[in-house]
């Protein structure tokens, strides 16, 4: 089973970049986060003439929402919301085989790393906090579940362009790195990316738009993400970064899509 999670940042307007994404790397699954649509308007008929003709949309107006799109029908679907709002940030399927797949988006926490003087900020904490205590009590590390998608933070040295630079910018500050490696100990979750990638290695899944040359500075952060629980670990099979997506025409997402394979 191929999975590819992608923050497509609107997919109404990437339609034609997401169904290049299918032609080309042939996935059986795909997460999307910002899709930034509501799900009467979401565009189901694309998709389904690609053979997914099955989708469970989360969405809202202009802004977040999270997708799963299948070739086979699904178990089961939920939603799950955090910090008392409903503002379309975690999707959940279960799949054919007893999968569970999460399409989740962390918030991005805004410009300041300080709780006190950015609620953005404070917000993006108290989510990942939320979530560190629902998988460690509503879910078991037995329990065969991937999740996917934009955590909006890159945790390791490597994740990022520079680790000294980027120390106090959002996204790699101490205190979210602090939080998301708690949550990923919460049940034991497998990097499955890093499975494959030693964490020695530079590896990046968004490049900024503020970049004249996004491939030339290289100043990348890897803030998409795919985790799989222990008894998924031995199913890996491999991985791909579409680092090419980044230019892909006429308006590429200045996130590219993360793809593992899984032998279940």
């Amino acid at each position: 089973m191929r999975i590819a999670t992608w923050n497509i940042n609107s997919v109404r307007m990437r339609m034609e970049l997401l169904l290049r994404l299918i032609d080309e790397a042939q996935p059986d699954v795909i997460c999307l986060q910002e899709t930034k649509v509501v799900d009467a308007d979401f565009p189901f008929a694309p998709l389904a003439e690609k053979g997914f003709t099955h989708a469970h949309v989360h969405g809202m107006k202009s802004y977040n929402g999270v997708a799963i799109l299948a070739k086979q029908p699904f178990v089961s679907r939920d939603v799950q919301h955090w910090c008392n709002k409903q503002d379309c940030r975690h999707a959940i399927a279960e799949l054919p085989g007893g999968i569970e797949l999460h399409s989740v988006y962390i918030p991005a926490g805004g410009d300041i790393p300080d709780p006190e003087q950015n609620d953005k900020f404070a917000h993006k904490l108290q989510f990942v906090d939320e979530m560190t205590e629902w998988w460690a009590t509503k879910r078991s590390p037995e329990r065969r579940m991937v999740m996917v998608g934009d955590l909006n933070i890159a945790p390791l040295e490597h994740d990022v362009w520079s680790h000294k630079e980027l120390l106090k910018i959002v996204s790699h500050t101490p205190i979210e790195v602090e939080k998301l490696t708690a949550m990923q100990s919460s049940i034991g979750w497998v990097d499955a990316v890093r499975h494959f990638v030693p964490p020695d290695q530079k590896l990046y899944t968004w490049w900024s738009y503020r970049a004249k040359d996004w491939a030339a500075s290289d100043r990348g952060r890897r803030l998409d993400h795919v985790w799989v629980t222990p008894p998924l670990k031995d199913s890996l099979k491999g991985y791909q970064i579409l680092r090419d997506a980044r230019g892909w025409e006429p308006k590429p997402s200045d996130h590219v899509p993360v793809i593992v394979d899984l032998d279940v």
